[in-house]
This record gives C-alpha cells, sequence and structure tokens, in this order.
C-alpha cells in the first residue's frame, strides 16, 4: 500500500490518543494544574458491547472504577457521562437506533448498573451528552442511520423522546439510592441572535431559541411545551409518547444543566427557515481556522438565559478553541488560546456576579484529543500537546503548552488571574 492511500484509509479516531492506557500519568498532570473536577465518559458499547447483551463486559467495568479511583486518589471529583455518541453499532443495525422504543429499557439498565456500581464514588452524571444535536449529528447522538427512515424528522424527535425517557427513568432509580446523585442533561448551545433589530428577525430568532430550549424545557419543566407540539404539527412530525412517559417525565426533572459553548449563531429571516438549525455567520465576529465565530459575550449570554430561564446548577461541560500548535524548540506558544479561554471565563464570572450558579468550568478538551467535529488530531484544544499527527505518526508523548501554566494560575486563583 502506498503512503498516500495509507493516509487515505487512516482514521485517527480510532486510535485516539491512547488515554485508555495513559490515564494515570495524563490525570497526574490535571492534577499539577490543580484540577478539582474532570469530565470524562464511559462507553456503553464497552460495558454492554450489543446493547442488548444480558450479562455486562467486567472487564470494562473494573477499567472505569480503577479509572474513576485514581481520580479521587488525585482530588479530582468526577463527572461522568453516561451515553457520549457511544451507541453499540447492534442498535442500529438490528433496532434502527433510539427510535425503537426498545432501546429504552436497554439504556436504563445500563444507566442503572453503573450508579449500582460507581454510584458511592460519583456524583454528577450527564446521561446524555449534547442531547439536542439530533439533526447536526443524527448517527452520533442518536444511533440512528437517516437512510433507515423515510420520515427522518420523526425518527429523530422520537429518537431523543425515547432518550429523555430513558433518562427520566435513571434519575427515578437514582433518587431510590443512598447516595446524594445528581443526574443531569446537557445541551450543545444553539441559541441565535437576530441578524438586525427588525421584527421578522427578532421573531425568527425567539422561535428558533425556543426549539432550542424544547429539550430542556421538556427535562426541567416536565413536560412538552405547547409551542414545540405546533412546531410538530407544522412539520407533520409524529412522536409516539404514551401517558406512562408523560408521568415519568413530570416526576424526575434533571437536577442540574450541563452546557457545551464554541460558538454562536445568528439568523436573518431572508435567508433561514423553519430549521432549527438554519443559521448564517456573524457578520461582526472573528471565526477560527474552522469558522466558528468567536464570541465571549455570547457564553454570558446563554448562561443568563438558561438560568433565568430554570434557576437550576449549571456545569460548564465544554468550552475551548481547536487551533493549529506548532511544536518549536520542545514549546508550544499558544497564546490564541490563552486569549480565548481568558475572555471566556471572565464572562462566567460575569454570570455568576449576576445569580448565575456556575459550580464547574470544563475546558474541552484539557488533552489533545481527536477532534469530533472535523476527525483531525491537528485540530487542538488541549493545555497538554499530544505528539500525534493525522497520519497517526508521532510518540504520543504528552508536551505541555503554555497555557499549561497559565491555566494552573487560573485554578490557583479561582479565577481572578485570567
Amino acid at each position: 500500500m502506498s503512503q498516500e492511500s495509507a493516509y487515505i484509509h487512516f482514521f485517527p479516531k480510532r486510535f485516539g490518543i491512547d488515554f485508555y492506557n495513559t490515564y494515570e500519568s495524563d490525570l497526574e498532570l490535571l492534577s499539577e494544574m490543580g484540577f478539582k473536577t474532570f469530565r470524562t465518559s464511559i462507553d456503553w458499547s464497552r460495558i454492554f458491547p450489543n446493547g442488548d447483551d444480558e450479562q455486562p463486559n467486567e472487564e470494562a467495568l473494573k477499567h472505569y472504577g480503577k479509572m474513576i479511583d485514581k481520580m479521587l486518589s488525585l482530588n479530582i471529583e468526577p463527572i461522568i457521562t453516561m451515553l457520549h455518541y457511544e451507541t453499540p453499532i447492534n442498535i442500529t443495525l438490528k433496532y434502527g437506533g433510539w427510535t425503537n422504543k426498545k432501546v429504552i429499557p436497554m439504556f436504563a439498565k445500563y444507566g442503572k448498573l453503573l450508579l449500582d456500581r460507581f454510584g458511592d464514588r460519583v456524583k454528577y452524571w450527564i446521561v446524555v451528552n449534547q442531547i439536542n444535536m439530533i439533526q447536526i449529528e443524527p448517527y452520533l447522538s442518536l444511533g440512528i442511520a437517516t437512510d433507515q427512515y423515510v420520515d427522518v424528522n420523526s425518527a429523530l424527535y422520537q429518537g431523543v423522546h425515547n432518550q429523555m425517557v430513558a433518562s427520566a427513568m435513571i434519575k427515578e432509580y437514582a433518587s431510590t439510592l443512598k447516595h446524594d446523585l445528581q443526574i443531569g442533561t446537557m445541551v450543545a448551545d444553539g441559541t441565535v441572535y437576530p441578524l438586525t433589530c427588525n421584527p421578522s428577525d427578532v421573531v425568527m430568532a425567539m422561535q428558533h431559541n425556543r426549539m432550542q430550549y424544547f429539550f430542556t424545557d421538556v427535562q426541567f419543566r416536565g413536560a412538552y411545551p405547547r409551542y414545540a407540539t405546533n412546531y410538530f404539527d407544522r412539520n407533520n412530525i409524529k412522536i409516539d409518547i404514551s401517558d406512562d412517559e408523560r408521568q415519568l417525565l413530570k416526576n424526575n426533572t434533571m437536577d442540574y444543566l450541563a452546557i457545551s459553548y464554541y460558538y454562536s449563531k445568528v439568523v436573518d429571516h431572508k435567508v433561514n427557515d423553519d430549521d432549527p438549525n438554519s443559521t448564517i455567520p456573524n457578520p461582526y465576529l472573528k471565526e477560527s481556522p474552522w469558522g466558528w465565530a468567536i464570541d465571549p459575550d455570547g457564553l454570558y449570554n446563554t448562561l443568563s438565559q438558561y438560568w433565568d430561564r430554570y434557576e437550576k446548577k449549571i456545569i460548564i461541560a465544554e468550552n475551548g478553541i481547536g487551533l493549529y500548535d506548532e511544536l518549536e524548540s520542545g514549546k508550544i506558544h499558544d497564546t490564541g488560546r490563552i486569549d480565548y479561554l481568558s475572555k471566556h471565563i471572565e464572562q462566567v464570572g460575569r454570570a455568576i456576579h449576576d445569580g448565575a450558579k456556575v459550580i464547574a468550568y470544563c475546558a474541552w478538551g484539557p488533552i489533545d484529543i481527536v477532534s469530533c467535529s472535523s476527525q483531525q488530531m491537528s485540530k487542538r484544544y488541549g493545555f497538554i500537546y499530544v505528539d500525534k499527527d493525522d497520519e497517526g505518526n508521532g510518540t504520543g508523548q504528552r508536551i505541555k503548552k503554555d497555557s499549561f501554566d497559565w491555566y494552573k494560575e487560573v485554578i490557583q486563583s479561582n479565577g481572578e488571574s485570567i
């Protein structure tokens, strides 16, 4: 095989950064920075490889138990995501993904097992990563291959309904345990600004934002809002919701909200339509090398809006910027990352000053990993450089960037020194 064809058939995400084997030394680096918490995930397909297995993979459970114990030994509190784009492939091939209600008890079984095994050591649980990304990432979010369905939108909203029901089942179970468990949901911020003060732009932004709040309205208010059911009727979206499911959602709302925030978006009534994900670039903002608008004020805006709407504790589960980093004489001078994070952390303080109860800030990601959005190793987020490139070359060595020492000081000063 030629070098060119080898590159074409190399997929960085299949190999990652080998955290499975290096988690102890990696966590020690985070401890050196002063990390008080670390958000990570447990892979459903490692515990139940087919999703519908009778018995779990005990070796996988032992591995995660050791990882959690290592975190606790370093005084790092775990924040664990139960489903982070890791629905077993069998669920897609055999059941058609999360659209099938048979998946609900399978996932609930998995979630309850995690609480039984690790609930004495892990307090904070995010049930589903970025539960609102169903149209942008249908396979990652819901295990749905869109060519499996003629009515894709109904399949997507049925799938996320089933995820919310499963989340409520896990919350109900958590409330029966003796541990003080906090069960949360997570969204990727998708709220928008109107392009202008033209009332048509303002109303479009409001309607767009309501369909972003739909997911959290159901999970925090316990019922489907009228604006959402009107949207479903208008777009001929059909969802099967039983009375028992409605009651389950009503009685088991989430304890806290986790948010990922990277950039903001804009709508223009002349260009965009009824699709909640139809947006345009913001003409007033600079962008990252991957076209993501850099908007620190947007973080203050979204934290404030979510706090004012629900008054629920907030965890910033992801915030960061992907940049190309150059290794120069063993050093990485990532001033752009420091500037981005400094300005965003400042806005977190601003939201807290206004009353928002933000209980954790988790930069994405503290160690370079393969980017989910671009599938590139070269799109780097970390304070710690990993010596791997997009072709799989490199030693895997961890190298501290300039942002490592900067962020260490941020933690020590509790955000006073940014």
